[in-house]
């Protein structure tokens, strides 16, 4: 008895689309710039000292890399020396951001899903890829969801034979 067995994939014809946020993660190293160390005596920020280090400072070797910039330390610290951080860090790192290296994570994220052509999702199935090989900010789910939310069919979170809904369309 010859038994041919068809076996379908019914995750490839069902038409869903799957969107993997991995492929919107920058891979340009990640620095975390803490000012702490141009504080005098760990307690305040002196600013003909701190004006000499900007001038000083090689700066280009922050080229290409994501600077988070923070204050670990508990002292008075100016809002224009972080703009002057800002200022010298911007022409040679990829991105600055105030805050910890979770809040870099989120930027790079936002910046990335915000270049996406939602048109290309326009009435379409998609599923947003659960499981990740590197550590995906939950920021990145909600943005891509909220990206998503006016021009998909629906969303669905997690791996296409094993999906979570999130949102279908009223049509």
């Amino acid at each position: 008895m010859d038994i041919q067995e068809n076996f379908v994939n019914k995750v490839a014809a069902s038409g869903l689309i799957t969107f993997n946020l991995e492929e919107y993660y920058h891979s340009g190293e990640r620095v975390v710039y803490d000012i702490k160390e141009n504080l005098f005596h760990g307690l305040m920020l002196r600013e003909k000292d701190f004006r000499e280090f900007i001038k000083t400072h090689d700066w280009a070797s922050y080229t290409g890399k994501n600077i988070a910039v923070i204050c670990s330390a508990d002292a008075i610290v100016p809002t224009w020396a972080y703009m002057l951080l800002a200022n010298k860090l911007k022409p040679y790192a990829n991105e600055v951001v105030f805050g910890s290296l979770e809040t870099l994570e989120s930027v790079l994220f936002t910046k990335a899903l915000a270049k996406i052509d939602l048109n290309a999702f326009a009435d379409e199935r998609v599923v947003i890829k659960g499981c990740a090989d590197i550590d995906v900010p939950i920021s990145a789910y909600v943005e891509i969801t909220s990206l998503l939310t006016p021009v998909v069919k629906s969303i669905m979170y997690g791996e296409p034979c094993s999906t979570v809904p999130i949102y279908k369309r009223k049509d």
